[in-house]
């Protein structure tokens, strides 16, 4: 049997930490990284709980600035 995983890569320099991904991932996955900024001096989000990625990819149609890049991947159980 195969179970679906997903595993997401965020351009932390385009990310302007609006968090709509936050509120987007049912998972809990994202959240907003503390006290660091990228080059530009916006706070950006990171995933915290990588190993819950589902693949959904809510995060990823979310996002306005085009930062995250959602992969599935199908692991055998």
């Amino acid at each position: 049997m195969s179970k679906l995983i997903g595993a997401i890569v965020i351009d932390t320099d385009r990310c302007k930490g609006c968090q709509l991904c936050v509120e987007a991932c049912p998972k809990g996955v994202i959240e907003l990284a503390q006290k660091k900024v990228n080059k530009h001096g916006y706070p950006y989000v990171v995933a915290a709980r990588a190993e819950e990625c589902v693949g959904c990819a809510s995060c990823g149609i979310v996002c306005p600035d085009g930062s995250i890049t959602v992969y599935r991947k199908k692991m055998e159980e």
